[in-house]
Parts: structure tokens; C-alpha cells; sequence
């Protein structure tokens, strides 16, 4: 029996929740059981109580708001505690169409993908000023670089997940889910798809992008620190390559113009090389540490997952290695 659980997080959505939840399909194609889920993320108005008369079939809710990715990460476990075999998250506003959904799942069901992310027509959506466009464009590549995937809609939160891929999943930034799930997953070795969706017209602003220089230097930081969690061998040797690089050439050129005998001694370019090198060289240093600490990493995840594997398994199932 396959089942699918569409999790829906909320802050405040009280005007728009009624109708992103009217337009959720009841049944799917190779479907069993489709439940929803509503995590309220600490709302003030009455989203708990339009949840509530829509009739779903979990609710979460946090007494203060605790954020996009605490929020994401609640409904995560949730819908692996009920029994989910495939986890579908979408937005409150109503953002994306409901009905590519079974386009959305269809990479799971036929086990070609542990992860699909909604494209959305970024270039084609009006209120996309051009240069949101071009930012959500710049991010999405970081992330492919990053991630070693082929994402097009990095920010996108119209997603599904397979049991096994939200058993894996750890969310460490606060702000939001989208690019870091990405980016762990891809270098975690699942596979990550993308599938073109549709989107629904206009309903209001988004909460997470209040201003674009914030948006940008909160996803950067993102990038960065995921990249440095997951390959902090590689960030670290590529980081202290520049000032070795410029130290040794500068080292190169203190020898050349001694063997030429010149007047001057150049102590000043010396010492500033054998700085460069040894901050190059401390880097490099550094990114061995990491890299063993990265290993205790590794195990962590690993007893993480047997632990959730036991704790979480379905009823009447069996626990086994994949």
C-alpha cells in the first residue's frame, strides 16, 4: 500500500490555506492513501482553525514561531511517524498547481528519483522583477555547482520526497530548507530530479524574500556552509590556494632579483610571501582537520539514520538494510 502525505507549512495563512487546500487532490494514480498535513509555524490569526474545518488529517502546532526550516523539518517527521511512503510539501499561498502533483510523485512511484523539485516558469511569472529572475538564476546554478545536480529552481518549495530520502535529511539553517536539502541530498548520493510544474495567479508577497540584498547574502551563507560541511577538504585546499599561489610567486620573484644580484634587498616582499604561504599552507592544514572531523560526521549520520529506520518504521514492517 503506497502512501502519500502533501505537508503544507504555515505562518498566518488564513486568506489563502482554505483555498490551496480546496484544490489538493483527494486520489492519485498508484496511490493508496492521500492525508494532509498542516504545520502551523506559531500563527497569530486563524489558520489552526481553517485547518481545522477543512477536516486534515494532522495538524502541528508550534505556540511561537520557530521558522521555515524547523517548520519544514516538523512535518518531515511527522509524515514518516504516520507511515508515509512519499512526503509532498507545497505552499500556503497557493503558489503552485496542485494538479502536478502526479508529475511531481511519478519519478518516485517508478523509483528513478529519491527527490523531485517543481520548476517553476521563472521567466514567464510577472511579479518576478528581472531582477529576482536573474538572482533565482545565479542561486540555482550555485546550488547545481554545489550539489552536483541538475536543479533549474533551486528556491522552489513545491517538492516530494521518498520515505528513505526524509529519513536521511537534516536541516541545519534556520531560515529556510529549499537550497540546503538540495545540496545534502546530492552530495549525500541521492538521486534528484526536476520536473517543470505550473504556478497559480498572484495572491501575495513572499515572507522569506523581504528584501533581495538579505535573500542573497542568507543563501550565499547557505551555499558556503553546507559546501563547507559536506566538502570541507576541497573548500579548504581551494581557499588556501590563492594566498600560497600569490606568496610562492612572490617568493619566485625575491629569488630571481637576489640571483641577479640586485641592490635592494626586498626583505618587505619576502616576509609578506612566507605569510601568504603560511596562511596558505594553515588553510590547507585546516581542511585536513575538517575532513577527519567530517568522518565523525559521516557515523553520526549513519547511526541517525538506523535509529530513525527502527524508530519510525511502518506497522507490520520488517526492518532491513536498503
Amino acid at each position: 500500500m503506497v502512501k502519500i502525505i502533501i505537508q503544507i507549512p504555515c505562518y498566518n495563512e488564513e486568506t489563502t490555506l482554505g483555498m490551496t487546500l480546496e484544490e489538493l487532490p483527494k486520489d492519485l494514480l498508484g496511490v493508496d492513501v492521500v492525508e494532509l498535513l498542516v504545520i502551523d509555524d506559531g500563527s497569530i490569526d486563524r489558520t489552526v482553525d481553517v485547518a481545522r474545518s477543512y477536516g486534515v488529517d494532522h495538524l502541528i502546532h508550534f505556540s511561537n514561531n520557530q521558522g521555515l526550516a524547523k517548520a519544514f523539518m516538523a512535518g518531515l517527521e511527522a509524515s514518516v511517524k504516520a507511515g508515509a511512503d512519499i512526503i509532498v510539501n507545497t505552499d500556503a499561498d497557493n503558489q503552485y498547481c496542485a494538479a502536478d502533483i502526479p508529475k511531481l510523485i511519478k519519478p518516485i512511484l517508478k523509483g528513478e528519483a529519491d527527490m523531485v523539485v517543481g520548476a517553476r516558469p521563472i521567466r514567464d511569472i510577472q511579479h518576478f522583477s528581472p531582477l529576482k529572475k536573474s538572482l533565482q538564476a545565479l542561486g540555482s546554478w550555485a546550488v547545481r555547482i554545489a550539489s552536483n545536480t541538475r536543479i533549474p529552481d533551486a528556491p522552489s518549495g513545491f517538492r516530494a520526497f521518498s520515505r528513505e530520502a526524509a529519513l536521511k535529511l537534516n536541516v541545519f539553517n534556520e531560515y529556510t530548507y529549499t537550497l540546503e536539502t538540495i545540496i545534502q541530498a546530492g552530495q549525500r548520493g541521492m538521486v534528484v530530479t526536476s520536473v517543470s510544474v505550473r504556478t497559480n495567479p498572484y495572491l501575495r508577497p513572499s515572507r522569506l524574500v523581504k528584501s533581495i540584498p538579505s535573500y542573497v547574502q542568507r543563501s550565499l551563507f547557505t551555499i558556503l556552509r553546507i559546501f563547507m560541511t559536506y566538502r570541507p577538504l576541497r573548500f579548504f585546499l581551494i581557499l588556501g590556494s590563492a594566498p600560497f599561489s600569490l606568496g610562492f610567486l612572490l617568493g619566485i620573484r625575491w629569488l630571481i632579483l637576489y640571483l641577479e644580484g640586485t641592490p635592494k634587498s626586498h626583505v618587505p616582499s619576502l616576509i609578506l610571501s612566507a605569510i601568504l604561504m603560511l596562511m596558505g599552507f594553515q588553510l590547507w592544514i585546516l581542511g585536513l582537520v575538517a575532513d577527519l572531523l567530517a568522518v565523525n560526521r559521516k557515523i553520526l549520520e549513519e547511526n541517525q539514520l538506523h535509529f530513525r529506520r527502527l524508530t519510525w518504521r511502518k506497522p507490520n514492517q520488517n526492518y532491513h538494510e536498503p
